[in-house]
This record gives C-alpha cells, structure tokens and sequence, in this order.
C-alpha cells in the first residue's frame, strides 16, 4: 500500500485511530466519512487484508471522492456505502451487530436528528464492539460550526446510554475537539 495522506491540522487520523485501539482484523465504519476520507484511509492500512473499513456518507460526490483515492492508493479492503445514518436500519449493507469499531468523527454537529444517528450507529456495532465520537469542543472558536450546532459530552452521554452504549473512554483528539468511546454492552438488560 502507498503512503496515504494523514488528515489535517485539526485533527491526525493516526494518532486518533492508535488512541481509538484499531486493529488487524478489525471491522470499521466511519459514519459521514467525507471525500477526503482521512480516517477511512488511515483505518484500512491498520486493520489490514483480514480486516474491512466502510465509508459511509450521504453525498454522492463524497463517495466518489472516496473511490478515487481508494484507486489512486490500490486499497481493496474499503467499502463506500451511501446511506443517511440519520435514518434506522438505512445503511443495509453494513450487518447490525458486525463492526468492532464505528465512528462519528465531525460529523455529529451536522445531523438534524443526533439521537437518531447514534441508534443506528450503535445498531451495527457488534456486543462489545465501540462506537467512538469525535465533535467540536465548545468555546467560541473563530472557526468551525456554530454555538448553536454544537454538541456538548454530556449531551451525547445521555442519548447514547439510550442504546445500551456504555462511556469507557474520554480522550482529547486535538486542540478542538472532545473524543468519547462507548462500548456497547454484551446483552441488553431487559
């Protein structure tokens, strides 16, 4: 595999997906992966020939963007799947209960219905499998989305415990950004 390109000043996919605890083997989604897709990219050169990484997004021109650099790389172990997240049971090419890892990296401030993306999220992370979210801190940066679409921890806590997603994990992804692992627990309490 070439050398792949490793993100952007924000935020260093490598260090974020070595903090995350990707693997060889593992099964990846990044939710809303954009046409630069650095994480996917990133991620398939970690989980390796026996692993997979899907690409998720709503808009086209993001996947196509995504293929181009899957080509321009000789990567064969991703797959692009257009999908809105936001919608459950939607992204029907990914298994429920099938990735170790999926992610909602800047992706989570954007959604109409936030509540709705974790769930279908959480529905395709196996039991004890991650979801991992990554959003803007908040603060009244110059730059980045706006007070009004920000999402404090707190907030995502408690839609996410919802879905029988556990907090394992805070960690600090970059400068702007708050990082949150959830495990999703073995068996649902009844």
């Amino acid at each position: 595999m070439s050398k792949i390109p490793s993100g952007n000043a924000f935020l260093n996919p490598q260090s974020v997906l070595n903090a995350i605890g990707i693997h060889l083997g593992d099964k990846v989604a990044d939710f809303g992966c954009g046409g630069a897709a650095y994480f996917v990219l990133q991620a398939a050169k970690m989980v390796g020939s026996r692993g997979i990484v899907y690409g998720v997004d709503v808009l086209k021109p993001a996947l196509s963007g995504l293929k181009s650099r899957l080509e321009l790389h000789n990567i064969t172990n991703v797959v692009p799947v257009w999908s809105n997240v936001e919608t459950y049971g939607a992204t029907r090419r990914i298994r429920s209960n099938s990735l170790t890892v999926g992610m909602i990296i800047n992706t989570l401030f954007q959604a109409q219905d936030k509540t709705a993306m974790i769930r279908e999220a959480e529905r395709m992370v196996a039991p004890g499998g991650r979801l991992v979210i990554i959003d803007w801190k908040t603060g009244g940066l110059p730059f980045g989305p706006t007070q009004k679409q920000l999402v404090v921890p707190e907030t995502i806590q408690a839609m996410a415990e919802k879905f029988h997603l556990k907090l394992t994990d805070v960690f600090e992804p970059g400068k702007y950004h708050f990082g949150l692992i959830f495990t999703k627990a073995e068996t649902h309490p009844a």
